[in-house]
């Protein structure tokens, strides 16, 4: 897939706001800081397309950005920041689950893992929850710059070993923002999925 456009085009603060067109969606799933917003400024190969916020856990909505004008990117609230208050914590919890729960046009999750850390316990409960609503998804190692080359043979198989269980993860891709590493295998299971789709 060649990406020759991409646009913001709305934040949804809950699911009655959720665009009315029948584009295919691919949504972005992860923790705050864990680089969201640089991993599709490399996809659609803008540096400011999507902006991370200067407040980890401040992003509380579902930001769409429409991509070649056929589908959309879906940005999810990051989870998992403890300085946000609780009550707020699970209003996004709500919000992410009412979406994978219920949007007939999502075709793929993206979801990010730090490669420099294991999986979290609650990284491991959204992918749960994709399992659990059947949405095919693929997990991204993100800033696999930051980790020694040397390390990330064990690191990405026992990345692998841990998704094994889940029917539905199409694959596991180490990835960098910063040297491109991965983008043309991600682009590629993304171009699979929407074409399915139709």
């Amino acid at each position: 897939m060649k990406i020759t456009s991409a646009e913001f085009v709305q934040g949804v603060p809950s699911v009655r706001h959720l665009p009315k067109e029948p584009y295919k969606e691919v949504a972005f799933l992860g923790r705050s800081n864990v680089g969201k917003s640089s991993l599709i400024n490399k996809l659609v190969n803008r540096k400011s397309l999507a902006r991370p916020s200067s407040d980890p856990g401040k992003t509380r909505e579902l930001n769409y950005y429409l991509v070649n004008k056929q589908f959309y990117f879906v940005d999810l609230p990051g989870y998992g920041y403890a300085k946000v208050p609780e009550q707020i914590r699970s209003s996004w919890g709500k919000l992410i689950e009412q979406y994978l729960k219920g949007r007939e046009h999502l075709s793929l999750v993206v979801q990010l893992i730090d490669s420099r850390h294991e999986p979290t316990e609650l990284d491991m409960m959204m992918v749960g929850w994709l399992e659990y609503y059947e949405i095919p998804f693929v997990v991204v190692l993100t800033k696999s710059d930051k980790l020694p080359r040397s390390k990330m043979p064990t690191y990405l198989k026992n990345a692998k070993a841990a998704f094994a269980r889940f029917t539905l993860c199409r694959d596991v891709i180490p990835f960098s923002s910063i040297t491109g590493e991965g983008r043309s295998e991600l682009l590629g299971i993304i171009t699979q999925h929407i074409a399915a789709a139709d």
